[in-house]
C-alpha cells in the first residue's frame, strides 16, 4: 500500500556547473523537491504522516564538485512525455542545473561500480610537468595507504586496487587529468583522498582545482542509465 498511486518511476539526468556546486546533497535534496512542485509536474508524494514528494539520487556528489552526468529519480502519477519533462524541470531550475535527459530507469543504482573525474589543477608556484611526473610516480606505488572515515569510525585502507589515471596533460601552470575511481554503495572512493594523500607525501599543494565528475559506469564500464 505504501507505493500505491503512482505508475512509472522516471530518471532524469542533469548537469551541476559552477557556483550552485558550493549546496550540499541535503539542499540539493531539498531544492529538487521545490522545482518538482513549481514545475507542476504530477509527481508522487510518500503517503502517511509526513507526506513529501518521492525523489532518489544514484551517487550523491561530494560538496565543491562540479558534475555533467547526476542522476535523480522520481514518482509520476500520470503519463507525460520525456520531452515535456525535462522542458518542465528546465523552466523553473537554479542557475547551474540543467536536465538533459529523462527517461524510464532501467538499472538500480546497485549497479553503479566506477566513476570517472576531470582534475584540473594550477600552479603558480611549481613546474606543472614536474608536479605530473611526481603525481605518476606516487600513482605506482604499490601500496596507497590511506585514512578512511567513515560512521564505523576511521580505518586505513589501501586505495591502490580502487582507481587509475588516465589522459593526463600539461599545458603552461595547468595539469589536467581524469581519474577513475570505484564508485556505488559497496565502496566509494572520493577523489580527494588520493589527492591529499599525494599532496601531503610530496608537500606540493595547488593554487586552484576544478574536480568534474564526467561519467558514471556499471562493472562493464558501461554509462549508468
Amino acid at each position: 500500500m505504501a507505493d500505491a498511486g503512482y505508475i512509472s518511476t522516471v530518471r532524469v539526468f542533469y548537469r551541476k556547473l559552477g557556483r550552485i556546486k558550493y549546496i550540499s546533497h541535503l539542499d540539493m535534496n531539498r531544492c529538487m523537491a521545490r522545482v518538482l512542485k513549481r514545475s507542476g509536474l504530477p509527481a508522487w508524494h510518500t503517503l502517511g504522516f509526513n507526506p513529501h514528494i518521492y525523489i532518489t539520487f544514484a551517487l550523491p556528489l561530494p560538496l565543491g564538485f562540479e558534475s555533467n552526468c547526476e542522476s535523480m529519480d522520481f514518482r509520476l502519477t500520470q503519463e507525460i512525455s520525456m520531452q515535456e519533462i525535462c522542458d518542465k524541470l528546465n523552466a523553473v531550475l537554479p542557475e547551474g542545473l540543467t536536465v538533459y535527459r529523462a527517461q524510464p530507469v532501467e538499472n538500480k543504482p546497485d549497479a553503479i561500480c566506477w566513476a570517472d573525474y576531470e582534475i584540473t589543477q594550477e600552479y603558480d608556484h611549481q613546474n606543472v610537468a614536474d608536479v605530473a611526473k611526481k603525481f605518476a610516480e606516487f600513482c605506482e606505488k604499490d601500496v596507497i595507504e590511506i585514512t578512511k572515515k567513515s560512521k564505523k569510525g576511521d580505518r586505513l585502507m589501501n586505495i591502490k586496487p580502487h582507481f587509475s589515471v588516465r589522459n593526463s596533460k600539461t599545458d603552461e601552470n595547468t595539469f589536467t587529468f581524469t581519474l577513475r575511481t570505484a564508485a556505488g554503495n559497496t565502496l566509494n572512493i572520493n577523489p580527494m583522498l588520493l589527492l591529499d594523500a599525494f599532496a601531503k607525501e610530496s608537500g606540493i599543494k595547488y593554487d586552484w582545482m576544478r574536480v568534474l565528475r564526467i561519467s558514471i559506469l556499471d562493472q562493464d564500464f558501461k554509462e549508468f542509465s
